[in-house]
């Protein structure tokens, strides 16, 4: 039981000194701007750690600035995707400010290579290899497409254009204006013995028509 109490003791003692040290160092805002090594382009978004103050975490802006309150000799730690994390202790200095310039370095990772396999065996390969429907070329599918039975079923389903009604009105009124032209009675009357008949009739009843208006 003394023995417990003796330890209890020590860890506060301890505690205190953790926390007068700790306070006796002194408060300085830590701002900067983070930027890639390689190409000086700025690193949006990176997560900013405190491992001296609890491990207070704080985020850079899209522009990659940053800026928080923490102690002389405390150490940050700079993470984010794509990047190997960079450590940086913050100096003693004569001001209350302190300002740097964060440069992390891009991290590439290459998976190893994976090739998937539909088949569970070789045989299943075989098998699909054998059964496989090679799709025809360029040339094939146009002599498909230009088929007699291809256009003829094209032209079944497919509406006339503004240019072929045209054309086929002008066609029927051309067909109309021949049949009236070879027709006999919408031919010329002097070539028609029936016209002449009813002319010499009308002239014949027209000279009797004069008489009988004289008396």
């Amino acid at each position: 039981m003394k023995k417990i109490r003796n330890i209890l003791v020590v860890c506060f003692v301890v505690g205190l000194a953790l926390s007068a040290s700790a306070q006796q160092r002194k408060l300085v805002q830590f701002s900067g701007v983070i930027h890639n090594a390689d190409t000086n382009v700025i690193v949006p978004y990176v997560t900013v750690t405190n491992l001296s103050y609890n491990s207070q975490t704080f985020t850079a802006n899209h522009q990659g600035y940053f800026s928080f309150v923490a102690h002389e000799g405390d150490t940050v730690l700079f993470s984010s995707v794509g990047y190997r994390s960079t450590r940086v202790v913050i100096p003693r200095v004569s001001e209350d400010k302190y300002t740097a310039m964060v440069n992390m370095t891009a991290e590439i990772k290459e998976l190893p290579m994976v090739t998937p396999y539909p088949w569970a065996s070789i045989d299943e390969f075989n098998m699909a290899f054998m059964s496989l429907e090679i799709a025809d070329d360029d040339i094939v599918v146009a002599k498909k497409n230009l088929s007699p039975e291809s256009l003829a079923a094209l032209a079944a389903v497919t509406p006339r254009s503004a240019e072929e009604i045209q054309n086929y009105s002008a066609m029927q009124n051309h067909i109309g204006l021949t049949n009236k032209a070879v027709n006999q009675r919408m031919a010329n009357p002097l070539l028609s013995p029936f016209a002449w008949g009813n002319l010499i009739r009308q002239i014949t009843e027209g000279n009797k028509s004069r008489q009988r208006s004289k008396y």
